[in-house]
């Protein structure tokens, strides 16, 4: 069992520059705490996500952390140039000193995409060209390719990474298929999920992953992402939870209703901390609370690897750094 950390880098209140200091030492808390991975969200125009660019937000996390492994999950395939995204893979992966995790995806935003230029309908098969042309661009010295969408001719690939053949892999979906796919890629795996949907896709990956002739004991990662509060006192945890949580889905729901799209993933995040609570999609409270919520949600979803978001919405670094602290202090042990 391993224990990573999801961050959307949604707005907080504080000018750009503060919130970047302030998250970088709540990551700093995380490597000292020894957590496995920091997940970095992808999003544009959207107070949800103010690491724009996850690559130069990586390169700063790399030079304020030393153990953790760190990735973005997911990078849009859509909206980048493979080539491109490539030299940023392997510059990240020696910055790191081998720490990279790479994330991909086409993104869950036709909003976003456009914003760029890039189709809706498009966006599915932009992401299965360029996931091919950059894997194969990471395992060879010249790289040629001849698709739909990129054109690339005896190009030399200059830059290699440090993991070889390349960053381990990993995927977020809620789709069982997409979970089948990335256990028979070999790739780790997170999801949103709740309720028996979480065990239905760890029971799938874990099948895909049998059938595709692999070991058991070497299955990969296979997550799931929940928001975390803890404090000395369950009423404690629950008030800084509330009005944080607020705060995180304003942003989260509002380049979606701006757009006349409606709220997005009600069936995820209600409307208050409380029926997110109730949902199972979330805790806030005492480290026993925690450990207890903890033990119950790992046993229930069938997984090996818990993300958790400790900074999110308004809540202060001081508060997420003890929060941090405390969950590594009191229910990551239980574990190990």
């Amino acid at each position: 069992m391993k224990f990573g950390v999801f961050d959307h880098m949604d707005d907080s209140g504080l000018p750009l520059a503060a919130q970047f200091e302030a998250r970088l030492r709540v990551i700093e808390a995380y490597d000292r705490c020894g957590f496995h991975g920091y997940h970095v969200a992808e999003h544009h125009a959207t107070p949800l996500g103010y690491a724009t660019s996850p690559s130069v937000w990586l390169a700063a996390v790399a030079q304020r952390t030393r153990r953790i492994r760190i990735g973005s999950l997911i990078y849009i395939l859509p909206l980048y140039h493979p080539l491109r995204l490539v030299d940023e893979i392997c510059m990240l992966d020696a910055l790191s000193n081998g720490r990279m995790m790479l994330g991909m995806g086409r993104g869950i935003s036709p909003i976003e995409a456009g914003f760029y230029g890039v189709e809706a309908d498009e966006m599915q098969a932009r992401y299965f060209e360029a996931s091919e042309l950059i894997l194969k661009a990471l395992q060879t010295d010249r790289l040629t390719h001849e698709g739909r969408f990129y054109q690339v001719r005896d190009v030399p690939m200059t830059l290699r990474p440090v993991q070889r053949p390349h960053p381990e892999l990993w995927y977020a979906s809620r789709s069982p298929e997409s979970f089948a796919w990335a256990a028979r890629a070999g790739a780790n795996t997170v999801t949103l999920a709740i309720d028996d949907q979480v065990r239905m896709l760890t029971d799938s990956y874990k099948s895909a992953w049998v059938e595709a002739g692999r070991a058991p004991e070497a299955l990969p990662l296979v997550g799931v992402s929940r928001h975390i509060v803890v404090a000395p006192t369950d009423a404690e945890a629950k008030d800084l939870a509330r009005a944080a949580y607020a705060r995180w889905l304003a942003s989260f729901r509002k380049l979606w209703i701006d757009h006349g799209h409606g709220v997005l993933l009600r069936d995820l995040y209600p409307d208050t901390w409380d029926e997110l609570e109730a949902m199972r999609n979330g805790c806030a409270g005492s480290p026993q609370t925690v450990l207890d919520y903890t033990r119950a949600e790992v046993d229930r979803c069938g997984v090996n690897y818990l993300v958790s978001w400790f900074a999110f919405g308004n809540l202060p670094a001081e508060a997420s750094i003890r929060s941090v602290e405390l969950f590594a202090g009191h229910v990551m042990p239980a574990f190990a």
